[in-house]
């Protein structure tokens, strides 16, 4: 083998032992954010419909006037607890645009349960000019995009620092937020106390609002998890009951060879 060959492989290796160190450093740059406890973790969780309800007018009053939710329909929250005509007014309350009239002009109807959530803007590209160049990400998927889903809402949401600490490197128009990738967000702070008003009574804080939209969202990707999981204790208690029956017929049949 020539040196030049030797020297080749020799740098190979040290590049790839230096990306195998460096791999795990940067990962540690960017810390999990907290657990927070969530009705609906591990593989028996279920939803707080309580939880839902409010989150949907989190949603509903702060979340829909930049961000649309394309993938759910104004029945899917029938999924929440909320009832057909509750649904059927909120989805009236819309107006979509419908067909030309006889002069070819635009129209616009009254929603219905079976349409998608009216998004704020008529197009990605009109969100972007009216956002200053980006468009504000659909939350239809938010909760499965992000590592760490309900987490990570829960600590963005409520991650702004006003002001921001001491030392933190500033930018005109934009926010310190503590989970924003380098700390700086154009989306001014969201939420704020009694920003809404829950129709339960519960106290609209900051951390409550954060804690049932993200709630709200997690369900909004996730629509039949009590369904599913529903299912799945069915089946885990099925099982148990096919298990004690075969263990009952094991120890009969034996205790008949016994018996011979």
């Amino acid at each position: 083998m020539s040196a030049s060959s030797l020297l080749r492989r020799v740098s190979l290796v040290c590049g790839l032992a230096l990306a195998a160190v460096a791999a795990p450093a940067s990962a540690a740059e960017t810390p999990a954010p907290p657990h927070q406890k969530w009705s609906f973790d591990g593989a028996f969780g279920q939803f707080d419909q309580a939880s839902l309800q409010r989150g949907f007018v989190v949603y509903d009053h702060v979340c829909s006037t930049c961000h649309g939710m394309r993938s759910l329909t104004y029945n899917d929250l029938s999924g929440i607890g909320m009832s057909q005509k509750a649904i059927t007014d909120l989805a009236h309350s819309k107006q979509f645009p419908g067909p030309a009239d006889e002069d070819g002009q635009p129209t616009t109807r009254p929603g219905t349960p079976d349409d998608h959530f009216k998004s704020p803007f008529a197009s990605d590209a009109a969100a972007a000019a009216m956002m200053g160049g980006v468009a504000p990400p659909d939350q239809s998927r938010l909760a499965l995009i992000k590592p760490h889903g309900a987490d990570w809402l829960y600590a963005f949401l409520t991650g702004y620092r006003m002001p921001p600490p001491p030392g933190a490197p500033m930018v005109p128009g934009k926010f310190y937020n503590e989970w924003a990738d380098g700390h700086l967000i154009g989306m001014p702070p969201p939420l704020v106390d009694g920003g809404v008003t829950f129709p339960d009574g519960t106290k609209a804080t900051v951390e409550q609002q954060a804690r049932d939209v993200s709630t709200f969202l997690v369900w909004a990707s996730d629509p039949h998890r009590n369904a599913r999981h529903h299912i799945g204790k069915g089946v885990v208690l099925y099982l148990i009951v096919l298990l004690l029956l075969a263990f009952a017929w094991k120890k009969k049949i034996w205790k008949r060879l016994d018996g011979n």
